[in-house]
C-alpha cells in the first residue's frame, strides 16, 4: 500500500494563513481539495492518504514555523511514501494563470511525480502547465524524509481563476489524483 500524505496548505487563521484573492481565502480551497483527494485515495485500494488538518477549523502550531514543523513531522512519523502539499498561487499580475510546482531538486523522484501531477491537473482543469522548479529552501520540501511536491494548482489572484477553483475542488482532486496514478502507474 502506498502512504500519501497530503497537507493542505495553511491554517483557516493565524499563525500561517494563506493568501487572500476575489473573496477567497486559500486556506479554505486547499482544505477542500485536499479532502476530496484523499477521499479518491482512499477508495483506491493500492493508496492511503493521511491530512495534515482534518478539519476546516484546525489550526495547526502557534507560529509559521511549528505549523509547517507539525505538517512534517506527522508525514515523517507516519512512514509516508510521499507529501503533497496543496497551495493556491498569488500574483501582482493579475492575468497570471496555471498550475506549477516545487520540489527539493530536479531530476529526483518528487520532481516526477511533480511533473505528472501538473501534466494531469492541467489536463483536467484547461489552465497551463507552468512547470516544476527547484525550492530547496523551502521547509516541507526539506525536512520530509520522503519525496515531496509542493503544487500552487492555480492562482487565487486570477478573478477567473479563483471562482474555477472554489468551484470546482472534486476536479482539481481528480487532477493531482490522476497525476499520482501516472507516476505510480496505478
Amino acid at each position: 500500500m502506498i502512504k500519501i500524505f497530503i497537507d493542505q496548505g495553511h491554517n483557516p487563521r493565524n499563525p500561517n494563513a494563506g493568501a487572500e484573492g476575489n473573496g477567497f481565502r486559500e486556506q479554505d480551497i486547499t482544505f477542500k481539495v485536499g479532502l476530496k483527494l484523499a477521499e479518491l485515495l482512499n477508495a483506491n485500494p493500492d493508496f492511503e492518504a493521511k491530512l495534515s488538518r482534518n478539519n476546516a477549523q484546525e489550526i495547526l502550531g502557534n507560529s509559521n514555523a511549528e505549523s509547517l514543523r507539525l505538517r512534517v513531522d506527522s508525514a515523517n512519523n507516519w512512514g509516508a511514501d510521499a507529501f503533497i502539499s496543496i497551495h493556491l498561487n498569488y500574483s501582482v499580475i493579475e492575468s497570471a494563470t496555471g498550475c506549477e510546482a516545487y520540489v527539493y531538486r530536479l531530476y529526483s523522484p518528487a520532481f516526477y511525480l511533480a511533473e505528472n501531477i501538473v501534466l494531469r491537473l492541467s489536463e483536467a482543469t484547461g489552465y497551463p502547465d507552468r512547470g516544476v522548479f527547484a525550492r530547496p529552501t523551502l521547509y516541507v520540501l526539506r525536512k520530509t524524509k520522503m519525496p515531496a511536491v509542493l503544487v500552487e494548482i492555480g492562482f487565487i489572484s486570477n478573478p477567473g481563476e479563483a471562482v474555477y477553483m472554489n468551484d470546482n475542488t472534486s476536479l482539481y482532486a481528480r487532477g493531482i489524483y490522476n497525476g499520482i496514478l501516472s507516476y505510480y502507474r496505478k
